[in-house]
């Protein structure tokens, strides 16, 4: 039998590698070391896909680079999604999947495919999506995007840069009034300020996709991924699992602990703001499964229920539940894939209360460690 292989697909916000910053970075390391603990041959690649394109055509480039590398031994293959990622894996792994002419002819290693893992994906939409799918929400989008890779590169943003965006999210969330154009660019030239040369040339590459292509923004609406449940099917030999998150809502506490640095209290607010919109939902297109979650909680959350609008900032948790549940605790949208305060160059996306740290981190990696392992170990 050929080496376990492992697949990671990142989502919304997402990248393989950008400005020298590593998105799965320490995901693949967690996995690395536990199948080095067991003596396991691993070998675990990121897609690159455009950040925010459509859903069928992420899915067609994750196809094509699994094609290209799973070799024609009967090693047994694995897909992690974090956010979109997780929707682009269950596509590829659809029975009724057509993606393009090229793609369509790559999909032989399908039946090598043992497990799909979905972490903090919007499986039933999000209402962030309706919100950044607008004219001015894409300009917001385009300057939310710059400020996350810049916090997870250097650790907190330009401050004027994110103090800019703040306002902007603010003004348009709670008025609907729309974002002057050049206040945008401040926040986006505010960043490449703050970059060196190398690394300001790649961001700017990436934030042009981010602006040429909002596809995939708009399938994540809840009315939209209402038609993506209705078409898309699970492979019947293909274990389905998912781990899901949230931040809590905020007290005093957590604003006295962010007012310790400038950054800390931005994005605190920031972070408001955002978890502000996804929380907002329409009863027509819930995003939530048929019978609702409750019941898919016992034995496994980590931390106090979660009221019912809870969300990660980006995505709400009743969105999250796909398969099996193997892990529920609290934890923000990009603390789930590593970034969060910490050892080891964790660096923090933003302040969301979720005071997620290096023990439950290591839980979440051996959870999803154990859902990959176990069919090769046995």
């Amino acid at each position: 039998m050929g080496p376990v292989r492992v697949y990671l697909a990142p989502g919304m916000f997402g990248f393989a590698r950008l400005a020298a910053y590593d998105y799965f970075g320490h995901v693949e390391a967690a996995l690395r070391r536990r199948f080095r603990a067991i003596g396991q041959s691993v070998e675990i690649r990121v897609v690159e896909v455009h950040p925010t394109s459509s859903i069928r055509r992420r899915s067609a480039k994750l196809t094509q680079l699994i094609a290209h590398t799973a070799g024609t031994d009967d090693g047994p293959i694995h897909i992690i999604g974090h956010s979109t990622g997780g929707l682009d894996a269950r596509l590829v792994a659809s029975p009724s999947v057509h993606l393009n002419a090229v793609a369509n002819q790559q999909l032989g290693w399908l039946s090598r495919l043992h497990t799909v893992t979905t972490i903090n994906t919007p499986h039933y939409g999000t209402p962030l999506a309706t919100f950044f799918a607008t004219a001015k929400g894409q300009q917001l989008l385009y300057a939310v995007s710059a400020i996350t890779v810049t916090a997870l590169k250097l650790g907190a943003p330009p401050l004027a840069a994110a103090s800019a965006l703040v306002a902007a999210l603010g003004r348009s969330s709670a008025n609907a009034v729309g974002v002057e154009g050049a206040l945008i660019d401040n926040v986006t030239s505010g960043v490449s300020r703050a970059l060196d040369e190398a690394a300001n040339r790649a961001l700017r590459d990436w934030l042009a996709l981010v602006r040429d292509d909002q596809g995939g923004v708009v399938q994540l609406m809840p009315e939209a991924m209402d038609l993506f449940e209705a078409g898309v099917e699970d492979r019947p030999a293909v274990l389905y699992r998912c781990c899901a998150s949230y931040a809590p809502p905020a007290g005093p506490g957590h604003y006295v602990r962010t007012i310790r640095t400038p950054w800390g209290a931005v994005s605190a607010v920031l972070f408001r703001l955002m978890q502000q919109v996804t929380s907002v939902q329409d009863d027509r297109y819930p995003c939530a499964p048929a019978g609702g979650v409750k019941d898919r909680f016992e034995g496994l959350l980590r931390g106090d229920t979660p009221p019912d609008d809870a969300n990660d900032g980006v995505v709400p948790l009743s969105s999250m539940f796909w398969g099996k549940p193997i892990w529920i605790g609290q934890g923000d949208h990009l603390d789930m894939v590593g970034h969060f305060p910490g050892p080891e160059n964790h660096n923090d996306w933003m302040r969301s209360g979720a005071s997620f740290d290096i023990d439950r981190w290591d839980d979440l990696m051996d959870r999803v460690f154990e859902g990959i392992c176990a069919p090769h170990r046995a």
